[in-house]
């Protein structure tokens, strides 16, 4: 009986010293359910890639361009998994990091700037003109805060959720492109949470009763966001992702969180681990040990990637047993394979790859 390889595409950074569109492009890699990978294939060179998405019925894959003059670009997704041209524009703004796909509409979070950017999406994979939305203000890291810095969009009911690392805020806007027609050009949007100062929210994931799980790339700490309301999350706590640091002591940089069943798991830069957290329904909020509102949080493992990692994407695959991680500064990916009862994790493979920044499942 043969093994089911699950299909990946790889999104790459250009390699060290050289500008976007030096050879750098979107990859295509296999990795089975014990975590082993088949050999790489680059399929479509794009500049820049470092974030990919696919639409809900995975036959558009989108690309931001990370680059001062932001784009995004679409390709046709064939039944054999070959990548077809379907369209790009510009991304609405500078330096985009994120993407994510409705059926009819995509949204961007463009870092340098701060603006975030929606676009129609058409069932042959082209894309609308950008309308941004300019984010403003600044948090107290002065040299990560001194302004607005989108990287993230989520979405959130019939809204769309942006966190800004600079402002240390949530914001939302109406999902559908159509639904702000008549908006002003660059409204600032709705604040939907604050965090507290230095946060820098960074990505995040919802739960199945509305509570938000964030990670801080500023505090590294997980953070815990509630529905209150309309439009409205609180924030009730935090906990510390990991219990390793950096070589200096210091603090590491999150990047990407996913969750499957109670694991939470957690890229961090610097002390270079995939941490895992288990998060449960606390009997009691108070005295329980990490509990954070209704949640139970703790810390299972730190899986060590190797110094010098950086890991900055990663993806679940084969029902939660694999975690395979971009490792942008080892030019590699690494597979992770995890035990789902204890937590606990070891490498199963690594695959040579140039500066490695996405990994979506195909």
């Amino acid at each position: 009986m043969s093994i089911a390889t699950a299909a990946l595409w790889i999104g790459t950074y250009p390699t060290a010293g050289n500008a976007p569109g030096a050879g750098e492009g979107i990859w295509r890699v296999g990795v089975d359910p014990t975590g082993r990978f088949t050999a790489g294939e680059l399929v479509a060179p794009v500049a820049a890639p470092s974030f990919l998405a696919l639409d809900p019925a995975r036959r558009t894959l989108l690309a931001v361009t990370e680059a001062e003059a932001g784009a995004v670009s679409s390709f046709q997704v064939s039944d054999a998994g070959a990548l077809a041209p379907a369209g790009g524009v510009s991304s609405g703004g500078a330096s985009p990091c994120h993407v994510v796909a409705t059926g009819t509409s995509a949204w961007v979070a463009n870092y340098g700037d701060g603006t975030a950017a929606v676009f129609g999406l058409h069932p042959d994979g082209a894309l609308g003109a950008p309308r941004g939305f300019a984010h403003t203000g600044s948090g107290p890291v002065l040299d990560r805060q001194e302004g607005s810095h989108a990287h993230f969009a989520h979405v959130w009911g019939d809204r769309v959720l942006v966190s800004d690392l600079g402002t240390d805020e949530l914001r939302t806007y109406p999902l559908d492109p159509a639904g702000t027609a008549d908006a002003p050009e660059s409204p600032s949007g709705e604040v939907a949470a604050v965090l507290p100062p230095g946060t820098g929210p960074r990505h995040l994931v919802e739960l199945a009763d509305g509570t938000v799980l964030l990670v801080g790339e500023l505090d590294c700490r997980l953070h815990v966001l509630v529905p209150a309301g309309p439009g409205r999350l609180e924030h009730v706590g935090s906990v510390a992702i990991t219990r390793r640091t950096m070589p200096d002591g210091a603090a590491g940089y999150p990047s990407h969180i996913t969750v499957a069943g109670d694991l939470v798991h957690v890229g961090v830069r610097g002390p270079d681990v995939l941490a895992v957290l288990r998060v449960r329904e606390a009997e009691s909020a108070t005295g329980s040990a990490g509990a954070v509102g209704h949640l139970a949080i703790e810390n299972v493992s730190d899986i060590e990637l190797g110094a010098g990692a950086w890991p900055r994407h990663h993806a679940v695959v084969a029902d939660g047993a694999v975690v395979v991680v971009a490792a942008q500064n080892s030019d590699e990916l690494i597979a992770v394979r995890l035990d789902r009862t204890s937590g606990k994790g070891e490498i199963a493979d690594r695959l040579e790859l140039p500066v490695p920044a996405c990994v979506l499942e195909a």
